[in-house]
Parts: C-alpha cells; sequence; structure tokens
C-alpha cells in the first residue's frame, strides 16, 4: 500500500502531533506535521493564515504540502485536523500510505483545545458546540480516509502509540519497529 508512509487523521487536540512523534521514532521514519511546514513556510502562525487567506486559503496550502510530503516514502505525517475535508487529500492518503484515525471523545478534545488560543477556528463565541458541530461533520471524512481507527482515551501516549503499533501490525502495515 503506497510508500510506507503513516497519515495520522483527527480532529484536533486528538494527538496526532504527540502520537506521530512517538510513532515515527519508535517505527524508526521521519516525523512530519502539515501544520509545523506551512508556519515554517509562511513564517506566520496558522491563525495568521486564516486572518490574511481565510480557510480557504489555508486549505489550499495545506492540500499542496500534503501533495509534496505524501511522496515521500516511509514517513509518519501528522496531518490538521481539517485535512480530510478535501476529497483529494482523502484519495491521496488512501493511496500512498496508511491512514490511521486517532479518534477522540468530544469531551476530550475540549478539554485539550480549550485554552489553546492557536485554534483560529475556536475563536467563536461558543468554542465547544463549534468543536462539537466540527466533529459532527469531520467523523464520517476521516471514516471514509482511515484504513485504521484507533480510539484514544485517557491513557499515556506511550500507551496509545503501542495501539496503534498493534493496529498497523494487524493491518499488514510493517515498521522499522522492533518486536
Amino acid at each position: 500500500m503506497g510508500s510506507g508512509t503513516i497519515f495520522l487523521v483527527g480532529m484536533m487536540g486528538a494527538g496526532k502531533t504527540t502520537v506521530g512523534k512517538t510513532l515515527a521514532q519508535r517505527a524508526g521514519l521521519e516525523f512530519i506535521d502539515t501544520d509545523r511546514v506551512l508556519v515554517e513556510r509562511t513564517g506566520v502562525p496558522i491563525a495568521t493564515i486564516f486572518e490574511f487567506e481565510g480557510e480557504e486559503g489555508f486549505r489550499r496550502r495545506e492540500s499542496g504540502v500534503l501533495a509534496e510530503l505524501a511522496a515521500r516514502p516511509g514517513c509518519v505525517i501528522a496531518t490538521g485536523g481539517g485535512a480530510i475535508l478535501a476529497d483529494e487529500n482523502r484519495r491521496l492518503m488512501r493511496r500512498e500510505g496508511t491512514v490511521v484515525y486517532l479518534r477522540a471523545r468530544l469531551e476530550s478534545l475540549w478539554e485539550r483545545t480549550r485554552h489553546d488560543s492557536g485554534r483560529p477556528l475556536l475563536a467563536t463565541d461558543d468554542p465547544k458546540g463549534t468543536l462539537a458541530g466540527l466533529l459532527e461533520k469531520r467523523d464520517p471524512l476521516y471514516r471514509e480516509a482511515a484504513h485504521i481507527i484507533v480510539d484514544t482515551g485517557s491513557q499515556s501516549a506511550a500507551t496509545l502509540v503501542s495501539r496503534v503499533l498493534a493496529a498497523l501490525r494487524e493491518h499488514g502495515v510493517t515498521t522499522g519497529q522492533a518486536p
């Protein structure tokens, strides 16, 4: 399946970056965070990109970065929470690697994001309601994109990474990780 790349998808606050870093280390792969690449390339925070280019401009940039990174073999790529909104992104990730949906409950997502001012989509009068609406809209798209779904809970990042590695093995994906 694809280039051996593992794409992590899920809502903001699901743990894609945290899990991705440890997963890449344990699997002997490079870790790349698409949001970090965008910030490095533009020199401004994501909120600033949203402010000047809107969500549409940000999504266009995000799709370009994702297409570029998908061509690199053997990586763990943490995607932005909305990367799955574009049909071409979902098809690209499924074709080029293994897509792991880190599924989290609304309460967990809210707990992890409510104090983060760098989340432009949550800069509303009702951020928790906005988060709930995003989750309701995006969950079917995450499911459509995913080869594997791993429920996140209150377990440690290390435990979650072990669960992701086990799910990848069950799915027939081999990594450089020692047994």
